[in-house]
């Protein structure tokens, strides 16, 4: 198009575009950014920092979700545990004992506490493991170079296990402990270093109170021996003594007799879980000869059975004037020269 006076109209010029400092390897959130802030170290790093809080998003969600279905089964297999069907999985570990006594509501208690504590051992173990994988996916999601992590993992990891060789000896310990039920909270046992009465049970100490009060801490890895006086069942054994002379058939009989009344009373009834055996003459000695009865009770509850026992047994022996057992004479007290 020309003026009137005959000179050319020149073309309008392009505009100028604004250059980014974005590249192909930057990502798609580059420009955007860029376009909002101005900001070039912004923009470039938009991509790692939005691209990873997004992953890294995925990867908890993704984590509590495998928790949670982990938990869930570990719960529910800890319940039918605890209820008694064991799946093929714990059947190794069934509860010992004698058959008449695994059924019935003796070994119910104390299984539901068991399949709980390992439960609980393998949900914080699974938790343990599936953040610990997040955890390392994370940071690979920001690029952080994690071999030398690793390797440094590895080092620490290999001096710590030569320092701490006794903290892994009673973690192990402790787990091995609650997997083959030697013993449970409320347990009388004797462990060796303490005998008690079991208050709890931790993967690396197993606490116990004695008879005086003590509370005695003691390391899972020390504990070579367990002897377990309340698992499953208990024995009610008492020695009555009789003096020689004594007709053996008829004071066996009168002590059967007391025993057996004396187990069949509340509350004792309740604790007993068989009859009363007379084991008859157990040893003679030149004072007396000894008559030993045993019953069978329920964990934790011989010592009131044999308590009963012993005074029934002792009060039909009087009452029948079976002969008490001879005492022997003091020693003359020798005088010490003045």
């Amino acid at each position: 198009m020309a003026l009137r006076s005959g000179l050319p109209i020149p073309a309008p010029l392009p505009l100028p575009t604004a250059e980014t400092p974005c590249s192909a390897t930057d990502g798609p959130w580059c420009e955007v950014v860029y376009q909002v802030t101005s900001a070039d170290w912004l923009a470039r790093a938009s991509s790692v920092v939005i691209d990873g809080t997004i992953k890294t998003v995925l990867i908890v969600a993704l984590a509590v979700v495998v928790r949670g279905l982990l938990h869930r089964g570990v719960h529910r297999l800890a319940r039918g545990a605890g209820e008694g069907h064991l799946p093929a999985l714990l059947r190794p570990l069934r509860d010992r004992g004698p058959q008449r006594l695994q059924v019935g509501a003796v070994l119910s208690e104390r299984r539901r506490q068991r399949a709980a504590t390992i439960g609980s051992l393998l949900r914080s173990i699974t938790s343990l493991v599936i953040y610990g994988i997040a955890f390392v996916l994370i940071l690979g999601e920001f690029g952080v170079d994690l071999a030398p992590i690793v390797a440094s993992a590895g080092v620490i990891g290999l001096a710590v296990g030569f320092g701490a060789q006794n903290l892994v000896k009673d973690f192990l310990s402790g787990i091995f402990m609650m997997l083959e039920d030697q013993y449970g909270v409320g347990d009388t046992v004797d462990l060796g270093p303490a005998s008690g009465t079991v208050e709890s049970i931790g993967l690396r100490v197993t606490t116990i109170r004695d008879a005086e009060g003590t509370l005695w801490y003691v390391r899972n890895g020390e504990i070579s021996r367990v002897g377990n006086h309340s698992q499953h069942f208990s024995i009610a054994l008492i020695d009555v003594p009789v003096g020689h002379g004594t007709n053996i058939a008829h004071a066996t009989a009168i002590a059967e007799t007391a025993a057996r009344e004396a187990v069949t009373e509340a509350p004792l009834a309740e604790m007993v879980l068989d009859e009363v055996t007379v084991l008859g003459v157990q040893s003679v000695t030149a004072e007396a000869m000894t008559l030993r009865l045993t019953v069978t009770t329920k964990p934790g509850q011989q010592v009131a059975v044999r308590r009963a026992m012993f005074g029934a047994v002792s009060t039909a022996f009087t009452e029948a004037q079976i002969p008490p057992p001879v005492t022997a004479p003091a020693a003359a007290a020798v005088p010490t020269p003045s």
